[in-house]
């Protein structure tokens, strides 16, 4: 009795002595997927649940190793397989998702026809899902969901960052320091472009959506006028003023922002003939998908001066080719997809993400595009 009190006491103390382990302590297996088969227990609602998850290209998303996978590592039944590169080819994917239920994929080709059966669910951590075969997961009875309004925050706050740049020649400034140029300070500005933005026109292309309302309520706060165009949009006062014809938008624009997403018909809309209807010292600045411009109208129309520059978060190829000029155009601001990537947007995603997992667990999924 005495020996069985002193066990107890022992084991009391070290279950409430202990530390809480960090989430990086739950096991990243090796780059080798886990090839063991599991049993698929029974929802509530009559259809199988998707436990077992695989982040097939988490060095995507889990970068610098900040990200807390403990929400989505939960709502897959306590085990979540990382594979820390970024750019799986389709077979790999395929390799890695055996034995999984659940697979988690961040804008990387997925060939639907090459998964194992026991795939239930694809989670795309994004808004676009361009990169999954709808109707062959529809075919092979594969669920598909996507999240959206993770990121609107963070790319509204990118489009201004490229709007505010512009405006203020900050770029300019910075390159001609690092040139050893010196001459902004001991001389002038010149021909630089430096102007105010209260009065000037953004004009959103496609922007009805979470981040062009919220890119239209920022502007307003900086005094500008925001014009919209959609096959849907409508004037809403004190928002913004809708444009029934695009090229109306592009003459009028100071800024002109993409928000549309990529779809046979918006595939190269912003061509040579739409820039050339915009003005001279107008921007283009594009953060939603990079082949809504068609990139080598906009090059050519840059070196001519038919605008004044662009700033691009997405290209038509990701990153751009060896040798694009639009890394040494000296009119063009280039970023590498970093809309989304701020910690707390990834944070958001993978919450989110989870939550896509316990939906479809709980019989009643949500954010489905494969139906």
């Amino acid at each position: 009795r005495e020996y069985t009190s002193r066990v107890c006491r022992d084991m009391s103390h070290a279950l409430t002595s202990a530390r809480p382990v960090p989430l990086r302590a739950c096991p990243v297996v090796p780059k080798r997927a886990s090839t063991h088969r599991f049993a698929v227990r029974a929802a509530t609602s009559g259809s199988d649940k998707a436990e077992m998850g695989v982040v097939i290209n988490a060095g995507r998303l889990d970068f610098d190793a900040k990200l807390d996978f403990t929400k989505l590592k939960d709502a897959c039944g306590g085990t979540l397989t990382m594979h820390n590169d970024s750019t799986p080819t389709p077979a790999q994917i395929a390799e890695r998702a055996k034995g999984h239920a659940v697979v988690i994929s961040k804008e990387v080709p997925v060939d639907v026809n090459l998964l194992p059966d026991t795939v239930k669910l694809i989670c795309e951590a994004g808004t676009g899902y361009n990169n999954i075969d709808l109707a062959a997961a529809k075919a092979r009875g594969i669920t598909v969901c996507n999240v959206a309004g993770y990121s609107s925050d963070a790319v509204a706050h990118l489009v201004l960052t490229f709007v505010l740049n512009f405006s203020a020649s900050i770029v300019p400034q910075h390159v001609a320091l690092a040139k050893g140029d010196r001459s902004l300070f001991t001389e002038s500005l010149g021909k630089t472009p430096h102007f105010e933005l209260t009065g000037k026109t953004i004009g959103l292309v496609g922007g009805t959506g979470g981040i062009g309302s919220k890119v239209a309520t920022i502007a307003k706060v900086l005094g500008m006028n925001v014009l919209v165009w959609s096959r849907s949009a409508k004037t809403e006062p004190g928002k913004w003023e809708a444009r029934a014809e695009l090229k109306d938008l592009l003459k009028e624009s100071d800024f002109v922002s993409i928000h549309c997403p990529l779809s046979d018909s918006t595939k190269g809309i912003i061509d040579a003939d739409a820039i050339r209807c915009m003005k001279p010292t107008a921007y283009v600045i594009n953060t939603a998908r990079g082949a809504v411009i068609n990139e080598a109208d906009l090059i050519a129309e840059l070196k001519k001066g038919t605008i004044a520059g662009a700033g691009l978060d997405v290209q038509e190829v990701e990153p751009p080719v060896e040798g694009s000029e639009l890394y040494t155009l000296p009119n063009v601001m280039l970023t590498p997809h970093v809309g989304w990537k701020r910690l707390e947007t990834r944070q958001r995603l993978m919450d989110m993400v989870a939550d896509n997992v316990d939906a479809y667990n709980a019989g009643a999924p949500i954010n489905v595009v494969s139906d």
